[in-house]
């Protein structure tokens, strides 16, 4: 199958998962996941029109971003090693894994320096998972609070890891799990403002993730392939 072929498969897929949530298919944006493809499929993917592309270390990334940097906006999607700050700022429009307040610190510190505003979602464990990252779901409010010193830092959602399922309707709760997270912390007013994103579901969950009122799907291998 083609990349073209793939695209249009996934967007077929994400359009009628909207259906069936009753969502509009404009609430819902794709970041192709290129980590595990070479420098010329990541070039295919932007010329087949896919603009948001995601990235899991800086050392996988860097060449990508010195070819085709200003032809996409990158998102960092992996965890994030606080000594790597300094390489990604600036460069990713997003980041997708703060977890943690001395990774805030980093960022707001370099991002001070540079006179940026980084958009940046809370990368939840909602699953609670020992090997994933993330946040455990009860010292989600805690963190967020202390974000309102950060100025430099806009904290625009949620992120989370499902666990991979060989039924994806298993994934159902970790995806609800984190909307009602996201729900309650806009409700609380924690963050003084509102974070209205979701950034959740993958090649093998991402429908459900989007009934579940996933606003970004990140999606590798249906997308671009694996090499």
């Amino acid at each position: 199958m083609s990349m073209k072929d793939r695209i249009e498969a996934v967007e077929a897929r994400i359009a009628a998962a909207c259906a069936r949530a009753g969502r509009d298919r404009g609430e819902v944006e794709v970041i192709a996941v290129t980590k595990y493809v070479s420098l010329e499929t990541t070039g295919e993917a932007i010329r087949e029109g896919l603009r948001h592309l995601g990235e899991n270390r800086w050392q996988d990334a860097a060449p990508k971003l010195q070819t085709y940097g200003e032809a996409a906006e990158w998102h960092f999607i992996g965890h994030l090693q606080t000594n790597k700050v300094k390489d990604v700022i600036g460069k990713f429009r997003y980041i997708h894994s703060l977890d943690r307040l001395s990774l805030a610190k980093e960022l707001e510190k370099k991002a001070g320096q540079l006179g940026l505003t980084v958009p940046c979602f809370i990368q939840v464990n909602v699953s609670g998972e020992e090997s994933k990252y993330g946040l455990a779901p009860d010292k989600l409010l805690e963190f967020a609070g202390e974000l309102r010193a950060f100025e430099h830092l806009r904290i625009v959602g949620l992120m989370t890891m499902a666990p991979y399922e060989a039924e994806p309707e298993a994934t159902r709760p970790v995806f609800r799990g984190l909307r009602e997270l996201r729900d309650r912390l806009n409700r609380e007013g924690v963050l003084g403002y509102e974070a209205p994103h979701l950034s959740m579901g993958m090649s093998n969950d991402f429908e459900v993730a989007i009934e579940e009122g996933a606003t970004w799907v990140r999606l590798g291998s249906s997308l671009v392939g694996r090499e």
